[in-house]
Parts: structure tokens; C-alpha cells; sequence
């Protein structure tokens, strides 16, 4: 999964257009050409792109999508991924450039095979805004030693926070979870961003109130509500696909609610074909005997999560 260069990541896939693909009588697989495209644009040098034998607009190859459903399609025509790039502008405005003072949105994943090329990626002028507050997080240790070399040389201020990254081999072995008779499952909104910033350590401002809300509007989550339909257990999603912002009232905890919540939520990603996996703080011992107990395991080293800039994070309004 390692590129073969440093890089900053963050990855989206593509799903499948509906109707480009179906089934046949019998049971038969048969390949529809999607509508719409209209004829390929000249091939660009490079591209690869080349039109079908008889020259046909909508014969080339990446007219023929491929027929199983959900597949993720690798796009080479130029008209194809002009028209997902502005796609994604209308629909996903939040990737692009957030406030210099937003570290919630501001956020990196590095993975690198070479310390040096990763390095030689974050000097390259216009890589980062060293002026802006930004995370940077990963699993490997040169992640916080090139910030640390870099910001002390630019005069940047950091702070490196630790956890553990757990991960389940397999969530089909998770026993039943036991629901209290009280409770029930159910999912938060927007309108809870409230009471998930005011428990949270690192919110209590608006930005952090913004990111909540914009989470759960965009990512799945899991909550416990109690009979007059008030949350009392919550496990976010976040950017990554990562379980996030896991966190039981003081007054409910001891009741087993966290565990029922915590296999849910595999379960559920399981079901959706993502990993299960989250980060968790290295104090929080509670937690990690519960994920160990139920068969997670906590893979090697640390996850560092690098602040840059600090004071300007929380200076935010």
C-alpha cells in the first residue's frame, strides 16, 4: 500500500456508476456502455487511451465498464476524469483548503518507504502551509523526527500527541453483543455536535464544533440512546474510516454499554467492506483491555499525531 515515494495521503475511492452495469436472463453478465460520455476526446501522449477497433465514439476501452457490481473503476479517459473532477468540486467543498487556523480539517496521513524522500517532500515549497496549524499523523517514527527537524529550523512550534492503533483480523468472530432491555441503537445528527464537543479534550471551540457537525452529516456513526431517546454511548467514523470519538457518559459507565457499542460498529464496517481499526490514547487503559479483550490487536509502535502551530489552533474562534 506504501507509495514508492513519501507522501502526504489522502485516498477516495470511486464507486461504480449505477446502470453501467447488470445481469442478463439466465443469469448471464452482460456490460452496457454508460451513457452520456458522448465520443473520447483525442488521446493525450501518455494517456493510453485509444479508441475501439472499428473507431466508434464510446468503443474504446474505457467505455467497458466492468460488470461486477460495486466494482471500483480505474479511469484513464480524460473526459472521465474531467467530469469526476467536477464532481467531486460541487459536491465535496470541504476538500478544498480549510482555514489556515482549522487543525481539525487540516489534517495529514503520511506513509513513506524512504525517510529521505519523505523529507525531501515536506522542503518542497508549496507542499505545506508552515503558517497554518495542521496535523500530520502515521505509524512511523521519522513522521514526528522530520516535523520536529523542519519546524525547529523554521521556527514552528509542534506538539506530538501518542496512541495505539488497534485493528480486528476479523470481526465475524465478535460475540452477540447483550443489549440492555433500556437501550437501543441508534445514530447521531448534526444536532448533537453540542454535547460531543463539550466532552471532547480538544474541542470547546467553533471550529471544533464545525468539524463534529460536518462529521456526522458525512460519516456513519453509532450511538446508545436510553428510553426518552438521549445518547448515553457514541463511536464516530472519521476522514480515514477510523472508529473515533468513542465515549461513554460518566454516569453510565460499568454497564457493558462501550463493548455492545464496539462490536456494532465492526460489525457494521465489516458488513460495508471497510477495516476495523481506530486509535486510542495511550492512558486509556479502560479501553484498550476492552478492544484486547475482544480480540483486537494493537499493531507495533506508535501513532503520532503532529500539531503544528499550536497557538494558532487555539486561537481559533
Amino acid at each position: 500500500m506504501a507509495p514508492h515515494r513519501g507522501r502526504l495521503h489522502r485516498r477516495r475511492s470511486v464507486p461504480a456508476a449505477p446502470g453501467g452495469h447488470g445481469r442478463a436472463r439466465g443469469g448471464r453478465r452482460h456490460v452496457s456502455r454508460a451513457r452520456g460520455d458522448g465520443p473520447c476526446p483525442p488521446p493525450a501522449p501518455g494517456t493510453g487511451h485509444s479508441p475501439g477497433r472499428d473507431g466508434r465514439p464510446g468503443t474504446c476501452r474505457c467505455h467497458r465498464l466492468p460488470a461486477a457490481p460495486g466494482a471500483m473503476l480505474i479511469l484513464r479517459c480524460p473526459a472521465r476524469l474531467q467530469r469526476l473532477e467536477d464532481a467531486l468540486r460541487r459536491s465535496l467543498p470541504r476538500a478544498l483548503p480549510a482555514p489556515v487556523d482549522d487543525c481539525y480539517w487540516n489534517l495529514q496521513a503520511a506513509f513513506y518507504r524512504d525517510v529521505g524522500a519523505y523529507r525531501a517532500l515536506l522542503e518542497t515549497p508549496g507542499c505545506l502551509r508552515w503558517d497554518a496549524a495542521f496535523h500530520i499523523f502515521g505509524l512511523q517514527d521519522g513522521v514526528a523526527t522530520v516535523s520536529q527537524d523542519i519546524a525547529a529550523a523554521k521556527g514552528v512550534e509542534l506538539e506530538v500527541t501518542e496512541y495505539y492503533t488497534y485493528l480486528h483480523p476479523d470481526p465475524s468472530t465478535l460475540p452477540e453483543p447483550q443489549l440492555d432491555p433500556d437501550v437501543r441503537v441508534g445514530t447521531l445528527s448534526p444536532a448533537h455536535a453540542e454535547l460531543l464537543d463539550a466532552t471532547w479534550a480538544y474541542g470547546g471551540n467553533a471550529r471544533s464544533r464545525q468539524y463534529l457537525g460536518e462529521l456526522l452529516e458525512r460519516f456513519p456513526s453509532l450511538c446508545l440512546l436510553d428510553r426518552a431517546g438521549e445518547p448515553l454511548c457514541w463511536v464516530l467514523t472519521d476522514g480515514f474510516a477510523a472508529g473515533a470519538h468513542g465515549f461513554t457518559l460518566p454516569s453510565q459507565r460499568r454497564r457493558g454499554l462501550m463493548r455492545v457499542l464496539t462490536v456494532l460498529a465492526a460489525r457494521r464496517a465489516l458488513a460495508r467492506g471497510f477495516p476495523t481499526y481506530g486509535h486510542t490514547a495511550t492512558g486509556n487503559g479502560a479501553m484498550q483491555r476492552l478492544q484486547e479483550a475482544l480480540g483486537h490487536r494493537r499493531l507495533p509502535g506508535l501513532c503520532r499525531f503532529v500539531l503544528h502551530n499550536p497557538a494558532l489552533a487555539r486561537a481559533a474562534p
